[in-house]
């Protein structure tokens, strides 16, 4: 089965918490952003367990769900992290981070408000919708959200009406999956069933994660995959109840 990572429904839930240099950024250029993750005593946590090839994931994403970024920055010494964001649009952001310390068996996801200057335009949440196209790429979701509980998702990938059976392990998997919860972006990180080179999960075209959320409404669901040496994200809007 695969696993949940991490989930929260605040800043406040783990005794580390994510400390950004700047919480403003200026629009429309790229912006180097940096981070460090603090104990609760203030001390910068500086030695981290590799979980799925990185020592931290970076997920960042427009408040409105229409926007999604997975990242990974770089150590820069002293407990600082910084990674290169893409162009971004004036509005709010939510950035978390996904780490393991290395003195911890446990993962841990932690989080903070990133605002870009300008008057941003709140968009719609898009329909839910079972299908997502990605250029000559579709993938289809079945399954649904049970609140409480793990659920079943499966996603199947094509390329051009076929089945593609040769994705490419990404980050150690064949896919990544993060779920936010619209009304309050709690999140959610979930590793698919199987794994690549376990003698027994097929690479493709199907991707299967059980994922747990605790709270009914909508979800907004991203799936990273890779396929030709290139990362592609597929995202749906699903309704918990």
């Amino acid at each position: 089965m695969s696993t949940t990572v991490t989930t929260h429904d605040n800043h406040h839930d783990t005794a580390y918490a994510l400390a950004p240099e700047t919480a403003r950024l200026s629009a429309e250029v790229a912006t180097e952003f940096r981070f460090r993750i603090l104990q609760s005593d203030g001390a910068p946590v500086v030695s981290f367990a590799e979980v799925h090839e990185k020592q931290v994931h970076l997920i960042v994403v427009r408040r409105d769900l229409t926007g999604y970024w997975h990242l990974h920055p770089s150590a820069d010494g002293d407990g600082v992290w910084t990674v290169l964001l893409p162009v971004l649009e004036p509005g709010d952001y939510r950035v978390f981070a996904d780490f393991s310390p290395a003195e911890s068996e446990e993962s841990f996801t932690i989080s903070a408000d990133l605002a870009v200057d300008g008057e941003g335009v709140a968009r719609e949440l898009p329909a839910p919708a079972t299908r997502f196209a990605i250029g000559d790429y579709a993938v289809e979701l079945t399954g649904s959200l049970v609140p409480g509980r793990p659920s079943r998702l499966a996603f199947s990938v094509r390329r051009s009406g076929q089945p593609v059976t040769d994705l490419q392990p990404y980050l150690g998997a064949y896919g990544h999956l993060v779920a936010v919860h619209a009304a309050d972006l709690a999140y959610v990180h979930v590793h698919p069933d199987g794994s690549p080179g376990d003698g027994a999960t097929a690479a493709g075209p199907d991707v299967t994660f059980h994922a747990h959320v605790a709270d009914p409404g909508a979800y907004r669901l991203f799936l990273d995959f890779q396929h030709g040496d290139t990362v592609r994200t597929a995202a749906f809007t699903l309704v918990a109840d």
